[in-house]
């Protein structure tokens, strides 16, 4: 049975960010994920995971500046240095959490910038933070990322980012699944799940169109998770979706699977 982690960044934002740990756990969540955990102190953080006994399955390298449209710097050649204190400062925090995954976001590819250099710095940057964070026993993930809500988001598909992950050539480099940006971008879930099955290390999930809850759109959500479950996928799948309308109403299509 797939297990289920709250993304805090997207849902319960009917209350304060550190009111949603308690809100989650309420709601039956055993682990939680979000995009960033730095605008708070290590110490806060943990103290909300212990307290509502919750894991903490996933959080974000630094990724620029979000509020500008920064989606993650992994591919610009003139914030490397940026790029790898973001890695220690992300190995703090992982570290502090009890995190064992952190997601790298490539980011929007640069103008005027040529295209081999733009994957030569995205390789070089995950070569420096799987070797960092794999001594530090936290494993890397890149996650590839639909164009139509990120234009010109750089790692956009599941096959170039298996092309990239074996450009890097670490063990400690493993694919992050988003079903929801995946549908957008290749369909053909199932095949390719299966497919790309072992360097699969987090999956993601949301409904298209509207990136709400499973059961919303397109994507025959039962299926996939009996899919997922025959697979023997024992990861975590984090639900980064939008609700429809009150995160609690619409979490009916989780009621099953925390039974």
């Amino acid at each position: 049975m797939p297990r289920f982690a709250a993304n805090l960044t997207m849902l319960f934002n009917e209350v304060d960010f550190l009111d949603r740990f308690a809100a989650a756990a309420r709601a039956g969540f055993k682990g939680v994920e979000y995009l960033f955990p730095y605008p708070y102190p290590k110490a806060q953080l943990a103290d909300q995971l212990a307290e509502h006994q919750l894991t903490q399955v996933l959080h974000n390298l630094p990724a620029g500046d979000w509020a500008a449209g920064e989606r993650g710097i992994a591919v610009l050649p003139d914030r490397v240095g940026e790029f790898q204190d973001g890695v220690g400062r992300a190995i703090e925090y992982a570290s502090a959490l009890g995190c064992k995954q952190v997601n790298c976001l490539a980011g929007i590819a640069p103008s005027g910038v040529a295209p081999d250099k733009i994957r030569a710095t995205l390789v070089d940057n995950l070569k420096f933070a799987a070797g960092k964070l794999g001594e530090a026993g936290i494993r890397l993930l890149i996650e590839p990322c639909n164009t139509r809500d990120i234009p010109g988001f750089y790692l956009n598909r599941s096959r170039q980012a298996l092309d990239v992950i074996g450009e890097v050539a670490s063990d400690n480099l493993w694919l992050q699944y988003d079903i929801y940006h995946m549908q957008i971008m290749e369909g053909d879930l199932a095949p390719t799940l299966q497919r790309t099955l072992p360097y699969i290390a987090h999956m993601q999930l949301a409904d298209n169109p509207g990136r709400h809850e499973p059961g919303t759109g397109e994507i025959h959500y039962p299926f996939l998770f009996e899919f997922i479950d025959q697979l023997g996928y024992e990861g975590w799948i984090g639900c980064e979706y939008k609700p429809a309308t009150d995160t609690v109403a619409g979490l009916g299509w989780l009621a099953p699977h925390l039974a």
